[in-house]
């Protein structure tokens, strides 16, 4: 349980520095023959500040959970 503890904290303070990040993919528009036309989109995962506090909190709380034992 120690060790759930401590990567519920890890990942809260990662959540909590970077709050998403950003990719992007390749979608075919035309293609005719040897004619290729790519169009680049960009997307974004973002995720609220409150995820990385509850992770935070879960992890201490499985930690005090863990040493009452």
């Amino acid at each position: 349980m120690k060790t759930l503890g401590i990567v519920l904290i890890a990942i809260g303070i990662a959540a909590l520095l970077y709050s998403g990040f950003k990719y992007t993919t390749k979608e075919n528009v035309v293609d005719i023959g040897p004619l290729e036309i790519n169009k680049e989109k960009k997307h974004s995962v973002n995720w609220p500040p409150i995820t990385g506090i509850v992770l935070l909190l879960g992890g201490i709380g499985v930690l005090i959970a863990d040493k009452r034992k």
